[in-house]
C-alpha cells in the first residue's frame, strides 16, 4: 500500500467516526446546557429549603432552647458550628431533630421528614438566612 492510499484509508475511517457524531451534536448541546443549568436549579432549591428552615426554626420556637439564630441557650447547645462538624452529617442531625437524644426531646409528632430536612438545610447553610425575630 502506498502513502496516498494509506492516507485515504485513514481519512475514510475518520469520516466514518465523525459522521455519526455530527448527527448527535444537537443532543450533545442539549445535554451540556442541561448540565450547566442543573447547579443553578439545585441551588435555588437549596436556598428555598434554607429559607424554609429559618422560618421553621422561628415558628417551632427552636430559639427557646437553642437561642436566636441557634447560637446556644440555657437549655440547648450552640448549633452554628454544625455545618463544619464532621461528626454531625445531615442524616444524623435530622435523626436528632425527629427522634431526640441526649437532652433533646423528639419532634417527630410536630415535624415532617421534609421539615426536618429544611431545618438541616438551614443549620448546614454556609450563609444562613436569618430567622424572623421572635414575637415579644
Amino acid at each position: 500500500m502506498n502513502r496516498y492510499s494509506e492516507c485515504c484509508t485513514r481519512h475514510e475511517k475518520i469520516v466514518l467516526v465523525i459522521q455519526p457524531l455530527k448527527a448527535s451534536y444537537p443532543a450533545l448541546i442539549v445535554v451540556v446546557l442541561l448540565l450547566l443549568a442543573l447547579p443553578a436549579y439545585a441551588l435555588s432549591g437549596a436556598k428555598a429549603a434554607e429559607q424554609a428552615g429559618a422560618v421553621l426554626f422561628h415558628d417551632k420556637d427552636c430559639a427557646h432552647c437553642h437561642g436566636v439564630g441557634g447560637v446556644g441557650g440555657k437549655k440547648g447547645p450552640d448549633l452554628t458550628g454544625l455545618r463544619k462538624d464532621k461528626n454531625w452529617p445531615p442524616a444524623k442531625i435530622a435523626n436528632q431533630i425527629l427522634n431526640g437524644g441526649q437532652k433533646m426531646p423528639p419532634f417527630r409528632d410536630s415535624l415532617t421528614d421534609q421539615e426536618a430536612d429544611q431545618l438541616v438545610a438551614w443549620l448546614r447553610a454556609k450563609n444562613r438566612p436569618t430567622p424572623p425575630e421572635p414575637a415579644k
